[in-house]
């Protein structure tokens, strides 16, 4: 047994391992340099988080603030120790079974996180806005076995389960844990500790799931050294996290950018994090302003939305603001420097890659640029014929380092990700004689709108279904406030049909359907789609007449 009291993981659920890529098709990974070297063999990235930071005498420290509620990191630790009871002993967990968590940003949609981890699952988190057919989807493609929600989202899952079979096991949470039934109820019945699974440097912690341009969604699997890696880049080369800081944002923990800026970086640190659930312009504002946040985190659409609030609240405590999620307009960083005096760090990631690999500093000379790679990752543009770009050419972006692309039983995408090694992140860029990136564009046909991944073929999916609709086109469509919005083309059954009523229709149609953020913002009724002589739709078409219209 390992000296730290972790027991080994015996081999109970291998599905996620068995539905890895080929090896021939997975990236170069270098976790060679320390610290990402250090990483013992039995590594369990929610103990080295949670339990080791305990022992090293953090626990009476602030970890997680919720409205008026403040969890210490022995509070954290303990909840999550009752919770991964449950899993196990009401639940029967194995190590290896799937997770779902389904909740807001609030404290037990954290403490499950962890509890699965601790246990030897995996986490599969997502993001409350989904319906039950995306939901079902997850649950069926990951092999979901158990789930742990926020009793105010259940009604989804429900409806999700018949798409489910292997989703047997569900318990229902409150954002603080102090509900009189379910998880709540079950976990305050535990006695305290947990014996910790030694999970494995290179076992499966999450997945996280993403959009793609086909429409379904896409299964990323990360490893707990995944989880330590990101935590040993972006945060300690650019954020530079204090103990004493207080970190707040707009992301959703399912998503990795949200994971890991208000969770895994904080904590790796000795930091604190504030949650809100629903995290409105004026809600962040306010949320800085109460907590003290040092440190903001959130997409430029929201920083833009803020532009007009941030004179009515004290923002002296921040001293570092974020911006991922989408590209960050040199205007808008502007403004925000002019209105706070802060200059936005901007970033990209991947799902695929689990954080940010290219990032501006506070410091860099350089506005408009995405700045450069961070130290461990490698990045390159390369042609089409996977040859490298000379500076100032425009080319794909590839990234190569210590995290990378590991599609859940998916060969044929996995090999459009992964090439010679590099993962392909689907954008445009150039980069300069100095090292520096600067954005062009989306290579493919996701759409970027507020910070938010839409993928436009799910959008003409669920279109499609609607008994009005013949043919369909979703592009993005420049807008001003979310940088993008989701247009639909639709050609009807009936020319009768092309009224403002039934694009309202279509656009409610929608919402019942897919996440409502997902939505045509904007629906054009036209007679026939431009199309290929074999028949494609010629999405790009569509998209240079957008531009053309907002160029005026």
């Amino acid at each position: 047994m390992p000296q730290d009291g972790r027991v080994p993981m015996p081999v109970a659920d291998t599905f996620v391992a068995d539905s890895l890529p080929p090896p021939g098709l997975w990236p170069v990974i270098d976790t060679a340099r320390p610290p990402l070297s250090d990483y013992p063999a039995d590594l369990n990235a929610a103990v080295a988080l949670l339990d080791d930071m305990v022992a090293a005498g953090h626990g009476e420290r602030p970890v997680l603030r919720f409205g008026d509620a403040v969890w210490s990191y022995a509070d954290l630790l303990d909840r999550a120790d009752r919770i991964a009871r449950v899993l196990v002993e009401d639940m029967g967990l194995v190590p290896g079974n799937r997770v779902l968590l389904r909740g807001p940003n609030n404290p037990m949609m954290v403490a499950a996180w962890f509890a699965v981890l601790k246990a030897g699952g995996v986490c599969v988190a997502t993001m409350p806005l989904l319906r039950a057919r995306e939901l079902g989807f997850i649950a069926a493609k990951a092999r979901i076995t158990h789930a742990l929600c926020d009793h105010r989202l259940v009604e989804e899952l429900e409806q999700a389960r018949p798409q489910a079979p292997d989703l047997t096991r569900v318990a229902l949470f409150s954002p603080l844990g102090d509900g009189d039934g379910g998880l709540d109820s079950a976990m305050a019945g535990k006695r305290a500790g947990f014996a910790n699974v030694g999970a494995g440097r290179d076992a499966p912690a999450l997945i996280a799931f993403t959009s793609g341009t086909t429409g379904r969604a896409k299964g990323t699997v990360h490893f707990h050294r995944d989880l330590l890696a990101i935590c040993d880049l972006f945060p300690r080369q650019i954020v530079k996290v204090r103990p004493d800081d207080v970190f707040c944002g707009s992301p959703p923990l399912a998503f990795t950018f949200g994971l890991g800026a208000l969770v895994l970086f904080p904590m790796r640190f000795g930091a604190s994090a504030v949650l809100v659930e629903k995290p409105s312009p004026q809600a962040l504002l306010e949320a800085v302003e109460t907590h003290r946040v040092t440190g903001l985190y959130t997409a430029p659409t929201a920083y833009r939305a803020m532009l007009d609030l941030v004179a009515r609240h004290d923002l002296s405590s921040l001293r570092i603001c974020v911006s991922a999620g989408e590209h960050l307009p040199h205007a808008t960083w502007e403004a925000w420097r002019d209105a706070t005096g802060l200059r936005i760090v901007d970033g990209i990631g991947a799902t695929e890659m689990l954080h940010i690999f290219i990032s501006r500093r506070d410091d860099d000379d350089r506005p408009g640029s995405t700045g450069r790679v961070l130290d461990g990752y490698e990045a390159a543009i390369l042609d089409a014929d996977g040859n490298p770009c000379p500076p100032g050419v425009e080319g794909h972006l590839a990234v190569r380092g210590p995290t990378g692309c590991r599609y859940l039983d998916d060969a044929a995408r996995q090999a459009a990700y992964v090439r010679d090694g590099w993962n392909l992140t689907g954008d445009v860029f150039r980069r300069d004689e100095d090292g520096y990136f600067w954005y062009v564009a989306r290579g493919d046909d996701m759409i970027i709108s507020a910070g938010y991944n839409i993928s436009g073929p799910e959008v003409e999916g669920a279109l499609l279904e609607h008994p009005k609709v013949r043919e369909c086109a979703v592009v993005a469509a420049p807008d001003e406030e979310r940088g993008h919005v989701v247009k639909a083309f639709v050609v009807p059954h009936d020319p009768r049909d092309a009224t403002p009523d039934t694009a309202a229709e279509l656009q409610a149609f929608v919402k019942a359907r897919i996440a409502p953020y997902k939505y045509p913002r904007q629906v054009e009724f036209i007679d026939a789609l431009p199309k290929t002589e074999t028949g494609k739709i010629q999405r790009f078409r569509l998209r240079q007449r957008e531009a053309e219209r907002a160029g005026g």
